[in-house]
């Protein structure tokens, strides 16, 4: 067994940020797929052994059990020494663009891609508020990324990988993502980054089985 289990699903961008951090950080690790469309965060097995918030991505690290996203980067940047922050300016700002993506960027990307390409509910006032919600927050990054390389300047931290967590399921989210050029160019240079993955690539459960 690897040292790191990452207990995930291939449609999750929050697994995905851990993913991605523990691949670049060159963990030993591996996922162990989560049925999520099938309840299995749902049950009390689950929610008992992994987490009572019934929620992936969860990462176990022998008798150490962590779950949410920004909380288990933070960990794996203490145990690799990769991806955070030399002084405690940069820690600040590693927190405010974070804290910014899980409320604004995949706080309402997430939602969105669910409802319109995972369970197809169609265009509805839901819908298009998350829509406008998600490309008001683009267009933030967009203007960030105009004069910044990553997230908090010159270097990529786990910021840049909690960010970047929906932004790489091309066509899912029904945004065109054509429309904010520095974002593009930003992307661009996270898959530059050495061993970077796409989501489908780093965890399984893709493609989803056509429902009966």
């Amino acid at each position: 067994m690897a040292e790191y289990v990452l207990h995930c699903m291939a449609q999750s961008g929050h697994s995905y940020k851990v993913a991605l951090m523990l691949e670049l950080c060159g963990a030993d690790w591996e996922p162990e797929w989560v049925d999520f469309f099938n309840g299995a965060t749902r049950t009390e097995e689950f929610r008992d052994t992994l987490n009572e918030m019934g929620e992936v991505p969860v990462l176990v690290h022998g008798d150490t059990i962590l779950t949410q996203s920004a909380v288990i980067m933070d960990d794996l940047f203490d145990k690799f020494g990769k991806f955070g922050w030399d002084d405690d300016e940069e820690r600040r700002e590693i927190l405010r663009w974070t804290i910014f993506d899980n409320q604004k960027v995949s706080g309402m990307l997430g939602p969105l891609r669910f409802l319109r390409t995972l369970i197809k509910t169609g265009e509805t006032d839901v819908t298009r508020w998350l829509d406008g919600r998600a490309k008001s927050a683009l267009a933030i990054l967009d203007k960030h990324f105009a004069k910044n390389d990553f997230a908090i300047g010159k270097k990529p931290t786990s910021a840049d990988f909690s960010l970047c967590s929906y932004l790489f399921y091309e066509g899912e989210l029904g945004i065109d993502l054509d429309a904010y050029p520095n974002v593009m160019k930003w992307l661009e240079r996270i898959k530059a980054l050495p061993g970077w993955k796409h989501p489908y690539d780093l965890m399984p459960g893709h493609p989803l089985p056509d429902p009966k």
